[in-house]
């Protein structure tokens, strides 16, 4: 039994410090507080709503679509916890918004990657589900980030991400003093040759519980470094913020297509155009 100072299903969350008045249904998660600006600079109009820790949030909307953005702080704990209060609030679909460490040589500073699915290197998903339950992104987010991509016309990759509770030791980089994790100096070449795309923080946890309590999550991040060539800039950080609002718009232009045509899931026979 939890007290009731600690209740987390009181009406306003006791983390996020939001109500259900607070958020619309779609929500877009960037880790780093800071970005929530760069973020809304897309909409039409937002409305700050709460602010409390690394948990800062705004809801507006974009082509007249609601919209909401809450920052998690780094890594999967904390956007746990952002997935479980908004959920309990009632948003259903959430896009984190971030940067990542590309794998793959053919990938370039400032490409979008967009995650169809994730390695669980975090802890905090095996709190929720067995270490083999899959990590996947729901395909009805994946469809609108890669419409919104297209669109856009900016230069994105599709596959696996790894998600992993270190910056340093977890994603094989020395810690102080020159530390190497046992296993460290194998771990990228072994995800390289395993066709992983990208090394982040969050995404894994994400889709895992929103895929446990049957809601709609993926991911997408711009490139910060390719650990491959060696390359790194904090270049194109817009690219994934304005990518994951437009697919918002088109995700609730799709949910309008399937209403009409009668259909549960999103499938290549529905056609925006009919929106």
């Amino acid at each position: 039994m939890t007290g009731d100072s600690e209740d987390p299903n009181a009406d306003v969350q006791y983390h996020l410090e939001v109500g259900s008045d607070d958020v619309a249904e779609t929500v877009l998660l960037p880790g780093n507080p800071e970005r929530l600006e760069k973020i809304v600079d897309f909409w039409d109009d937002h409305e700050m709503t709460a602010h409390h820790r690394e948990y800062r949030t705004a809801t507006g909307t974009t082509e007249g679509t609601p919209i909401s953005v809450t920052s998690t702080g780094i890594g999967s704990p904390s956007a746990a916890i952002a997935v479980e209060e908004l959920a309990r609030v009632g948003c259903d679909t959430f896009i984190r918004v971030g940067s990542c460490g590309a794998i793959q040589a053919e990938m370039d500073v400032g490409d979008l990657v967009i995650t169809t699915g994730a390695v669980r290197q975090e802890g905090t998903s095996d709190e929720y589900v067995r270490e083999d339950y899959p990590a996947a992104a729901d395909h009805e987010v994946v469809c609108a980030l890669v419409a919104a991509a297209e669109r856009l016309d900016y230069d994105y990759h599709t596959g696996i991400t790894m998600s992993a509770d270190s910056f340093y030791a977890g994603q094989g980089r020395p810690g102080f003093d020159g530390f190497e994790a046992a296993g460290s100096d194998e771990l990228i070449d072994q995800l390289k040759e395993a066709n992983v795309k990208n090394i982040e923080m969050e995404a894994s946890a994400i889709v895992t519980i929103a895929n446990i309590y049957g809601l709609r999550a993926g991911a997408v991040c711009t490139v910060y470094a390719n650990r491959e060539t060696g390359e790194f800039r904090t270049e194109g950080e817009s690219r994934a913020a304005e990518t994951a609002t437009l697919a918002t718009h088109l995700l609730a232009k799709m949910d309008a297509v399937k209403r009409e045509a009668g259909a549960e899931r999103w499938h290549a026979g529905l056609s925006l155009e009919d929106a």
